[in-house]
């Protein structure tokens, strides 16, 4: 069983399968008149959203889960307005006057508190990572669109008759690259 809070509306669980994230050239075993896609082990894991208000019935069994949700959820709430120090000792400090995890937290403050801007700062990065990544795609994919539709644009240029200096001052694009696409193009 995998735990996971993320913060994102998500369900309560999933069943996550091993294979999935094997690619298939991992599974091939012609040694053992195996195919591709046929693994010889399998392993499923039952993730399950700890978020706060999420699995109650388990959150009900497990006091000191609950309260671990309940305190990611006020440092999840105070880094909206605070820098993320304040906002981790905000949370530890309102859990142990709420008597959420007030025993532990009391005796082990300093470390909770170090390794909760640890992950949070993890998690903040990584979320930022993936955005970075995903905006990059973007705008290679925007450069990518552009290229393809001045190239486009230059090739049915060359069959109205134009020539390439014209087409290189219309588009704006240089003279090599237009030779170049012309070269490329089957139809020219």
């Amino acid at each position: 069983m995998l735990f996971f809070q993320i913060n994102k509306k998500a369900g309560i669980s999933n069943v996550d399968r091993l294979a999935d994230c094997i690619s298939t050239a991992f599974l091939y075993t012609p040694a053992k008149g195996g195919t591709v896609g046929d693994p010889k082990l399998e392993l499923e894991v039952l993730t399950l959203n700890i978020n706060e208000g999420h699995n109650k019935e388990l959150m009900e069994q497990c006091q000191t889960l609950k309260e671990y949700a309940q305190y990611v959820n006020l440092v999840r709430k105070y880094t909206k307005d605070f820098e993320l120090n304040e906002a981790v000792e905000l949370a530890v400090n309102e859990c142990i006057h709420d008597n959420i995890l007030s025993d532990f937290l009391r005796a082990n403050k300093a470390e909770v508190i170090s390794m909760s801007i640890f992950e949070y700062d993890k998690e903040l990065e990584e979320r930022k990572l993936r955005k970075a990544e995903y905006e990059a795609g973007v705008a290679d994919g925007i450069k990518t669109a552009t290229e393809n539709i001045k190239r486009e644009d230059a090739l049915s240029l060359v069959d109205l008759g134009l020539s390439v200096e014209q087409i290189a001052t219309a588009l704006k694009i240089d003279l090599k690259t237009i030779q170049k696409w012309i070269e490329q193009n089957p139809q020219s």
